[in-house]
């Protein structure tokens, strides 16, 4: 039986990133959150594209170019379809288009929610006492390494800090510096926990919702 749990977390953003926009009705800069709407005007042969934000205050509308003055034949079908019909997967996925939002109004309000699915690769958790943990993200989060280890394997930071100096926990790529910095995609965590009184807990937890 082997002494390494190895386990999968795939790490999905729970709120799309606010951009900060000067509202005309409110009068000031206001954080606007994505409505899960598109907008498609056609003028001709031509199509102009947007994904519709909302001030979380007045409701007031602000449109983020997607397409504009594009000719429907160089659009694929199925694009235009889903632009059309709102596709959900396709509004996440530009929703949480960090970068892209970033570079056109500059200053975005980002946010640590997260759901976690986790998956068991290899391993029992009462059998082991070294856990091999794959993350693997579903878009950007300004949520930390140590903060995310701390809350779904029940312990605290200052824990996990210990394990790192003893060389318990490592870290690749980055190491120490990656327990501080937001998640990335393809971390790889190991925890050594055979000294540990709790070790079958917290490898249960790192398996289990």
């Amino acid at each position: 039986m082997s002494s390494t749990l190895r386990v999968r977390w795939t790490i999905a953003p729970a709120i799309a990133p606010r951009p900060f926009i000067n509202c005309n009705r409110c009068g000031g800069v206001r954080s606007y959150r994505c409505s899960e709407k598109f907008r498609v005007n056609a003028n001709g042969k031509r199509i102009d594209i947007w994904l519709i934000y909302r001030c979380t205050v007045c409701e007031n509308s602000w449109n983020f170019a997607l397409l504009e003055r594009q000719n429907r034949r160089d659009i694929e079908p199925c694009l235009l379809a889903a632009l059309e019909s709102n596709d959900p997967v396709l509004v996440r996925r530009l929703a949480f288009d960090t970068l892209a939002l970033r570079n056109r109004v500059g200053r975005i309000e980002e946010f640590p929610d997260v759901a976690v699915r986790k998956e068991l690769l290899d391993g029992r958790p009462e059998c082991a006492t070294v856990l091999a943990l794959e993350i693997r993200l579903e878009g950007t989060t300004p949520l930390r390494l140590d903060r995310l280890l701390a809350g779904e394997l029940g312990i605290s930071r200052s824990r996990l800090q210990a394990w790192k100096q003893r060389r318990r926990l490592t870290v690749e790529p980055d190491g120490a510096k990656a327990m501080r910095k937001p998640l990335r995609d393809r971390l790889a965590v190991r925890l050594d926990l055979a000294e540990e009184t709790d070790c079958g807990r917290v490898l249960s937890a790192a398996a289990c919702r």
